[in-house]
């Protein structure tokens, strides 16, 4: 018998209520099929720009926070005080990450250090590429911090008079690792709903499909513009060619 995997599913409602309702008709759909969610990992959690504020007032201290996509999101402000999902690495994913790094620098450990440097560099890059948003930028140079650690070690423990002060790792942390990222700004306003889905600028308009195989016109000019004598004039002698004789200017 196949088991389906876990599935980790968040949703959100603006009402206690509906989210107490959706709870329990997802329950009952599950069993239907004698599935059943997971009792540990299933909770109704208050999160949003009204959280803290109701918890406060109620004495509950600081909303609680979540797990999804490697990310764990609280409830945070920006430094002018608006309400910002604060998106930080799973702690746990992290140390995880670390700990793997270091136990494949002790098998590398006698590769040339070149070689060290290209695959540590592609690691920190890929982990930079997920990473590094907005509010997450400590944690990503803690990360390379910890890494750069880890990679000083191992090249330590190859001989018993293999000291490596810190001036030389740093440069060899600084030709093969990327530089830590630096704190991307947020988006001043969110774009209204209005805001027009084509550029003021494009020449024509989107291309329009239609089911049913129905012959489409070209979205786009094959040819640039031509002047408007410059098309009269191209007329002309299209009209010319079909009628046989030539007609004076």
């Amino acid at each position: 018998m196949r088991f389906p995997p876990p599935t980790l599913l968040i949703a959100g409602f603006e009402h206690l209520g509906e989210a107490r309702q959706f709870l329990r008709d997802l329950r009952d759909r599950f069993a239907r099929f004698c599935l059943e969610l997971h009792p540990g990992k299933t909770r109704l959690i208050e999160f949003g720009r009204f959280a803290a504020v109701r918890r406060a007032a109620r004495g509950a201290g600081k909303p609680e926070t979540f797990d999804f996509l490697g990310f764990t999101h609280i409830c945070a402000k920006t430094g002018t005080g608006r309400f910002q999902v604060k998106r930080i690495t799973i702690s746990k994913r992290m140390r995880a990450k670390l700990k793997e790094v270091k136990d494949q620098l002790k098998q590398r450990r006698h590769e040339p250090v070149p070689e060290q440097g290209r695959w540590l560099g592609s690691v920190v890059r890929g982990h930079m590429a997920y990473y590094a948003v907005p509010g997450n930028i400590r944690a990503v140079r803690a990360f390379r911090t910890q890494v750069t650690r880890h990679w000083r070690a191992a090249l330590q423990s190859r001989s018993q008079r293999g000291y490596l002060n810190w001036n030389r790792m740093n440069r060899l942390a600084a030709r093969w690792l990327p530089p830590p990222p630096h704190p991307a700004p947020l988006p001043r306003r969110a774009l209204p709903r209005s805001h027009p889905r084509q550029e003021p600028s494009a020449l024509a308009a989107h291309a329009g499909i239609c089911a049913g195989g129905r012959p489409q016109g070209r979205s786009l000019p094959r040819s640039p513009v031509l002047p408007n004598q410059t098309v009269v004039a191209h007329r002309r002698r299209r009209d010319e060619a079909s009628s046989g004789f030539r007609r004076s200017a």
